[in-house]
């Protein structure tokens, strides 16, 4: 099954720190729900973990990510990675991030992905696997957000301070079904609202700075 994601965030924060952030994977595996990095096989090749669950359904993914393609000038990276699942089941794809500066500090990430999955995590369909996508992603810049924009403070003088606290690593598989459960509850409430003539203001956000597929 061939999924294919493209989502755009903002941060408060400096390109050159978003960047280094990207280019860690350490840093980028404590940020990704239920990723794990085990190992790091050069510079450019790393070998990792991801779990997942969707009720009965758990599924254990190990494989490799490679940096194909660094353009510091532009800040775009292309990754290809590559993993199979103890039950069978394979993920192959590719990862394309681009990162630009935008007016006052922040900065602009455009993620664009291409998946191919197979195994039994499929079986929940493919519009699932698109919202739930969604969800894990917003996930992912929440953390990205939280540990790039509480990063190294600049005080008046223009002396930096100590950088802050990485934020801590969850050690948790990734939970589909309650990511799942809030994707339907979202959808209900987006029909409510425009049943009752009641404007959206999360939708109204997504749209304005997501680029993704359909949820």
């Amino acid at each position: 099954m061939a999924i294919e994601i493209r989502e755009t965030f903002r941060v408060d924060a400096p390109a050159v720190r978003v960047w280094a952030l990207l280019m860690d994977p350490a840093r980028v595996a404590s940020c990704m729900p239920g990723a794990t990095l085990d190992e790091v096989v050069d510079e450019r090749t790393f070998a990792g973990s991801v779990r997942v669950r969707l009720g009965a359904i758990s599924a254990s993914y190990k494989g490799r990510v490679r940096f194909e393609e660094v353009d510091e000038a532009s800040r775009t990276v292309r990754a290809v990675a590559e993993g199979r699942e103890t039950g069978g089941g394979t993920a192959r794809g590719t990862l394309t991030s681009r990162v630009t500066a935008l007016s006052e500090g922040a900065t602009e990430v455009v993620a664009e992905a291409s998946i191919d999955l197979t195994g039994k995590v499929v079986q929940v369909g493919r519009g699932m696997i698109q919202a739930v996508s969604a969800q894990l992603f917003k996930e992912f810049v929440a953390r990205v957000r939280a540990e790039v924009e509480a990063g190294e403070a600049v005080v008046s003088d223009g002396v930096s301070s100590a950088p802050a606290a990485p934020v801590a690593k969850r050690d948790d598989a990734i939970r589909l079904l309650p990511l799942l459960l809030g994707t339907i509850g979202a959808a209900i409430m987006r029909l409510l609202r425009r049943i009752f003539g009641r404007p959206d203001p999360e939708h109204a956000r997504i749209d304005t700075r997501s680029q993704g597929g359909d949820r």
